[in-house]
């Protein structure tokens, strides 16, 4: 039988359950004892993860991110290791990749910041996201942020992956801001996938979480020999708020994005209205213009396809003014002027 992605959300992990428990309990164990019998002892490089006897030391595995990987794994459409944040899981697969190039873009700051990072301990080049091929070697990495943080602009997939592949280079994909019900990085050939847990994965603004996918065995045990050193593994609390959130990621995800976008519609015919009323004057003295992937009207050729479910819950506006911006957030009633993004509160950050 086939299951759908929200009915795996609740039973993916149906075969690690050792209690009665229907909610899975909270393991706080950093360390768990050795099987008894010496006959079934093996070496930890060995040991068959999917069970619950397996586990020896929390930096290698643990119950609930166990529990967790597993879960996310037929979401993501392939296997996935966790992390402490999503710029740990960044760092992870800059560390263990180790591009002599890397084509990226605007977007998340923070990736920018890891990046540098890197430089520091490595001979990476930076290179444009709009490079051309012949720019690329075999091993670098086009990193591809899409929806594009903070815009909600998209990028096609599919035509970043013929480009890397077409040079021996690697497509990594930033699908945060298009969680698995609206995204599927690996359809459009992408050859490794991060998400930042904490916004949509997480869903609550409770627990910071960092995930990297990839259908490459070899890339992904040596991801997850390289985080035991780095030491950047999710904690016990987090795995298991991540656990629960994971149970309603579809709908969240679903109708967060139908928000955005009635909201964008509206705010777009204001701005475009000649009818000349009130709710379209006061849009027009403010807003200068608004950005979200389902304006992007000559890319729906492909953008329908890349995102059939919704084109995502962020969006942004420029106002006509600095004064207006900073305004704007502390007179809305429905939503908090906090950063961040993906829980099930609603909120708007000035920049």
């Amino acid at each position: 039988m086939k299951l759908t992605q929200a009915t795996q959300a609740i039973h993916a992990d149906d075969d690690l359950k050792a209690t009665s428990d229907v909610a899975p309990p909270l393991h706080v164990s950093t360390t768990f004892r050795y099987t008894g019998d010496p006959e079934d002892l093996v070496p930890i490089a060995h040991a068959d993860i999917s069970t619950t006897e397996a586990h020896v030391y929390s930096r290698h595995t643990a119950p609930s991110s166990t529990r967790l990987e597993t879960i996310l794994t037929p979401l993501l459409k392939a296997p996935c290791l966790t992390y402490a944040s999503g710029l740990a899981a960044l760092h992870a697969a800059y560390v263990y990749l180790n591009p002599g190039r890397v084509s990226i873009g605007e977007g998340y700051h923070g990736s920018h910041g890891v990046l540098a990072i890197h430089q520091k301990l490595s001979a990476t080049h930076i290179l444009p996201l709009h490079c051309p091929a012949s720019d690329l070697h075999p091993g670098d990495l086009i990193h591809l942020e899409t929806p594009l943080n903070p815009t909600g602009e998209a990028y096609n997939i599919a035509e970043y992956a013929d480009k890397a592949h077409s040079r021996g280079a690697i497509l990594l994909v930033d699908s945060t801001f298009g969680p698995p019900g609206l995204q599927d990085p690996f359809e459009w050939g992408a050859d490794i996938v991060m998400h930042s847990g904490t916004k949509y994965l997480g869903g609550h603004s409770d627990m910071l979480c960092g995930v990297l996918a990839t259908n490459r065995k070899e890339w992904l045990e040596g991801l997850r020999m390289e985080r035991m050193f780095l030491g950047s593994v999710m904690g016990n609390m987090e795995s298991w708020l991540g656990v629960r959130s994971l149970r309603t990621l579809e709908l969240r995800v679903k109708r967060q994005s139908e928000n955005a976008g009635k909201l964008v519609r509206w705010l777009d015919a204001c701005k475009n209205s000649d009818s000349g009323g009130e709710e379209a004057e006061v849009v027009k003295r403010v807003v200068e213009r608004i950005q979200h992937a389902s304006l992007q009207h000559e890319d729906m050729p492909w953008l329908k396809q890349q995102m059939p479910q919704g084109f995502g819950p962020v969006f942004a506006i420029w106002a006509k003014e600095e004064s207006m911006a900073k305004q704007l957030p502390s007179l809305l009633s429905l939503f908090h002027h906090a950063t961040s993004l993906g829980g099930v509160e609603s909120l708007i950050e000035w920049r």
